[in-house]
């Protein structure tokens, strides 16, 4: 079978290679991957920029979903034929204070498809049972491929960040994280205001349809006036950093009232600088968050079930496996807002 794979260290040295079809272990199932999205840990993989590790050769891709067509001889919940998303994580080691406090995305022996293992980005794919989420009947295939990111989503708005209903909320980046932060934070009873700057007209829009209360460019529209008027002058309650630009992290700390929130959901490609004393003299809580954990994917899942987010019109592209390059591309280029590849015989 055909998988896009980084097969050495460095920039670049990604292609498509024939790789034999995988099969399940005693606990694990093999998923017929209906598609892959691609995310920013796949470039920092691509580029090698220390931004993420990872193991080659490796088959990339960590956000899927697909049809279960086999499983182990001690796999007992998940079936042939369910339709499942999957949690990241192959392996963990279950002892540390990490894996035993709920928090397996910090484990340091913390092995994930993609990155660690042969990922997504192929026809077929192991996972182990227990990482398996079975789809809710209105969720199809396609919008369940991109569970992973909302995941992350709810574990850094909801369960870090703790926005509560009538929070004044202020996303910066309207990309794919940013699109499912507002959506999140819009579920949890929040007003929500997404930005962007020059180029992101479309995703801008994007988050209009999707319920956003408002969204503007800040090098059009004054976002500061907007964030007086909303706040009577205090301020955001809670600013979420989606887009992992130092100035757009400036922009966070400026605008977050005394006592609020400043969630960091954006990963950087280098280190940035920013007021540090805004912290202490506004008395700041700053919350991060690293990938997704167990208890966000039923919560995750449930909010696609209801309506609440809508997953499916985050996709704006879809291309082929051997076309994976046009895709890293766009990514890149900030053209379009979540982008899947999906496999080829």
């Amino acid at each position: 079978m055909k998988a896009v794979m980084k097969v050495a260290r460095g920039e670049g040295n990604v292609e498509v290679r024939d790789v034999p079809e995988p099969h399940a272990g005693p606990r694990h199932v093999v998923l017929q991957v209906a598609a892959a999205g691609v995310c920013g840990t796949d470039i920092h993989i691509y580029r090698d920029d220390g931004g993420y590790a990872f193991s080659p050769p490796v088959v990339l891709g960590h956000e899927t979903a697909g049809t279960v067509v086999e499983v182990g001889a001690d796999v007992h919940r998940i079936k042939v034929g369910d339709r499942v998303t999957t949690e990241t994580f192959y392996y963990t080691c279950g002892q540390c204070r990490f894996c035993r406090s709920g928090y397996p995305n910090l484990c340091p022996e913390r092995k994930s498809i993609g990155s660690g293992v042969d990922g997504a980005m192929t026809k077929y794919v192991v996972v182990p049972e227990h990482n398996c989420h079975v789809l809710p009947e209105d969720v199809d295939l396609l919008a369940g491929s991109i569970t992973e990111p909302l995941a992350c989503c709810v574990h850094g708005i909801l369960e870090r960040a703790g926005i509560l209903p009538g929070d004044v909320v202020l996303v910066s980046g309207p990309g794919a994280i940013g699109q499912f932060c507002h959506q999140v934070a819009k579920s949890a009873g929040a007003t929500t205001i997404v930005c962007g700057v020059g180029g992101d007209e479309a995703r801008l829009e994007l988050a209009r349809e999707l319920g956003a209360d408002h969204a503007l460019n800040v090098q059009k529209d004054d976002l500061r006036a907007l964030v007086q008027d909303l706040t009577d002058g205090r301020g955001v309650d809670v600013a979420v950093e989606a887009a992992g630009a130092n100035a757009s992290l400036q922009q966070c700390l400026d605008l977050v009232r005394k006592g609020g929130t400043l969630a960091q959901m954006g990963l950087y490609a280098r280190p940035v600088s920013f007021d540090m004393n805004l912290v202490p003299l506004k008395e700041l809580k700053l919350t991060g968050s690293f990938s997704h954990v167990p208890s966000a994917w039923p919560r995750a899942l449930r909010l696609v079930a209801e309506g609440k987010v809508n997953s499916r019109r985050l996709i704006t592209r879809q291309v082929p496996i051997t076309e994976w390059k046009s895709a890293f591309e766009a990514f890149n280029a900030r053209t379009e807002c979540k982008i899947v590849v999906t496999p080829v015989d």
